[in-house]
């Protein structure tokens, strides 16, 4: 199929959907959707002059990523540039510094608020001001949805409908308690403010950090960082703890030492020859913690030692160079330069290639802890231990060279 003639058939798939037909597997229109809401949303406390009010002319937006329909992938990648694009371009060094010149003078700017949160909170304020970077390029990225017409969507068709159909709700709640429909502005999957909530985390995570009455996620800076840095404070957050260092990996040792399950003290790892790549001491209090390697990009870029930071920022984004980017975000706003190893020579995530290879090595006894086609440690890890045992050269890089061989290798199915 022509992507022109595909052009057509979504169009065409679309307008049925949009107008609220019954799915091929029988699943309920949209209109049915809606109307079946209704019990959970009064139970949830929203009246129904705001349900009504709320889903008044609303139709699904067919456009977003990870919707459960015929033909279209439904892996969750589609869309999201942690999953599609090359390390190098993701974690471009021009944008980087962009956004760290304007965090260094935001943390001047909101220097009283920032302290506030660190002494109250317990997050350091270059953190949180790199969270705010990512997501919202500190307030200047519009944010393109309605959250409300994105999570109906989801919850409706999407790929995981209960987490969706459950922050919908939660949404209904927020427009319930006087936010304005108008401030619901969200990315494609729901996220609303200046550092990106999910509806779930508003009435948990919120903060009023000037006691105004209001906790404003969507205008006031304070309080939307404040609100962010309870996030990572709720998701185990290690007070004074950095989330990682870059590493130089000995040549006795490879990528292949990636991923949690092979974490070590910083003391283990430095009897392996594994040192810091800026050339500094661990410091005292490293010599005991737990870390694990981290290879992004494989071997074709700078591995990190990551700690329990690290972990806490993906659960914000389950994304390695997401963490990465706002990790060292954090760090050149604080003053720190550039990665000392460079990017490059991986070229973009293959979402298909990616899940075929994770497909073939589970087949062939490798722990594959899901097939999903995305990149992460566990994958690169799998991808070295293949490597080494076929005598290849180890760059734990899903590529297309890699699948050949793995396609021509009789053992495997």
């Amino acid at each position: 199929m022509t992507p022109f003639i595909r052009r057509i058939v979504w169009f065409f798939v679309g307008l049925i959907l949009a107008a609220g037909a019954a799915t091929a597997d029988d699943r309920p229109s949209f209109a049915q959707f809606v109307a079946g809401l209704w019990p959970d949303a009064q139970a949830a406390g929203v009246s129904r002059a705001t349900f009504d009010k709320t889903f008044a002319g609303l139709q699904p937006n067919m456009k977003i990523p990870d919707l459960d329909l015929p033909g279209r992938p439904s892996d969750g990648s589609q869309g999201q540039a942690e999953f599609t694009r090359a390390p190098k371009a993701y974690l471009d060094e021009a944008y980087l510094e962009r956004l760290a010149a304007t965090g260094r003078k935001l943390a001047v700017e909101h220097k009283a608020d920032l302290a506030k949160i660190e002494r109250d909170i317990g997050v350091d304020r270059y953190s949180i001001l790199a969270i705010w970077g990512r997501e919202t390029a500190f307030g200047t990225h519009k944010l393109p949805h309605d959250a409300i017409e994105v999570l109906a969507t989801l919850a409706w068709t999407g790929r995981r409908k209960e987490l969706f159909r459950n922050e919908l709700i939660e949404a209904l709640k927020m427009l319930q308690s006087g936010v304005a429909r108008s401030d619901m502005r969200s990315s494609w999957a729901g996220a609303v403010g200046l550092t990106q909530f999910m509806p779930s985390e508003y009435f948990t995570h919120a903060r009023d950090l000037d006691e105004d009455g209001r906790k404003d996620i969507f205008r006031d800076v304070g309080d939307a960082l404040a609100s962010g840095a309870a996030q990572l404070a709720g998701k185990g957050w290690v007070r004074g703890q950095t989330w990682g260092y870059e590493v130089v990996i000995p040549t006795s040792s490879d990528c292949g030492f990636e991923g949690p399950t092979q974490a070590r003290s910083i003391a283990d790892w430095q009897q392996l020859g594994y040192r810091r790549a800026d050339g500094q001491p661990w410091g005292e209090k490293y010599q005991v913690v737990e870390a694990y390697l981290m290879s992004p990009a494989g071997a074709y870029g700078p591995s990190f030692f990551v700690f329990e930071n690290y972990k806490v920022i993906r659960r914000y984004n389950m994304s390695d160079l997401y963490a990465v980017f706002v990790g060292h975000l954090a760090d050149r706003i604080a003053g720190k330069g550039d990665f000392v190893h460079a990017f490059g020579g991986t070229g973009a995530q293959k979402t298909k290639v990616i899940q075929e290879i994770q497909t073939r090595l589970g087949k062939a006894g490798y722990e594959v802890e899901k097939v999903d086609g995305k990149v992460g440690s566990n994958t690169r890890k799998i991808i070295g231990l293949y490597q080494r045992a076929n005598g290849l050269k180890v760059d734990c890089w899903p590529s297309d060279a890699v699948l050949s061989h793995i396609r021509s290798t009789a053992a495997l199915p």
